[in-house]
Formats: structure tokens, C-alpha cells, sequence
């Protein structure tokens, strides 16, 4: 069993900066990719950012430049590091740990961007 704790979201500003954690527990691997995805209420999860075990990342194309994922194997941690964030950005951010053919959750953290 996986298990995701999601941590660091919250109330922020327009134009500030945000550190989402995500911390795994249970079988996981570090070549495993793991991502953050985002559902605003009445719209589609979508794609945040994605980092596989070689650190290849993918990013969601609102977001590029503003935002980077990161991984700390040793703890089975990733990171998303939220920078210039915008009102748009507001969302429930979820962790994302993919094993084989199968995707795994957690509960999501609130990030809310005031203008």
C-alpha cells in the first residue's frame, strides 16, 4: 500500500511563493514517477508537474517557468516549489505516486492565491 501525505498549502498572495511537500510511505522506489496535479472546483485535474527517478520533469504549460517539482529519494519526498503564483493558480493540489499501470493519491492540500 502508498500512501501520500500532502503539506504547505495555504493562503498566499499574487506574485508570491509557495512549498508544497509530499511525503510517501509503503512500497515506494525512487525510479517510480511521481507529479502534482491541481482541480479547481467544476474543472479537470490537470497536470501540475511530473519528475520520473532519472529526474526528467514535465510541466504543465500555465505553469512553466513559475513552478519546479523536485524529488529527495533518500525520504521519498517530492517537492513543488510555487513561485510568481497567480489567482488562477487556486486549486486543490494533489500528489501523484504512479506504480506500474496504477496511480495513486493523496488527500490534496488548498492552495489559495489572493489577488
Amino acid at each position: 500500500q502508498v500512501q501520500l501525505v500532502e503539506s504547505g498549502g495555504g493562503l498566499v498572495q499574487a506574485g508570491g511563493s509557495l512549498r508544497l511537500s509530499c511525503a510517501a510511505s509503503g512500497t515506494i522506489f525512487s525510479i517510480n514517477p511521481m507529479g502534482w496535479y491541481r482541480q479547481a472546483p467544476g474543472k479537470q485535474r490537470e497536470l501540475v508537474a511530473a519528475i520520473t527517478g532519472g529526474s526528467s520533469t514535465n510541466y504543465g504549460d500555465s505553469v512553466k517557468g513559475r513552478f519546479t517539482i523536485s524529488r529527495a529519494n533518500a525520504k521519498n519526498t517530492v517537492y513543488l516549489q510555487m513561485n510568481r503564483v497567480k489567482p488562477e493558480d487556486t486549486a486543490v493540489y494533489y500528489c501523484n505516486f504512479r506504480w506500474g499501470s496504477s496511480d495513486f493519491w493523496g488527500r490534496g492540500t488548498q492552495v489559495t492565491v489572493s489577488s
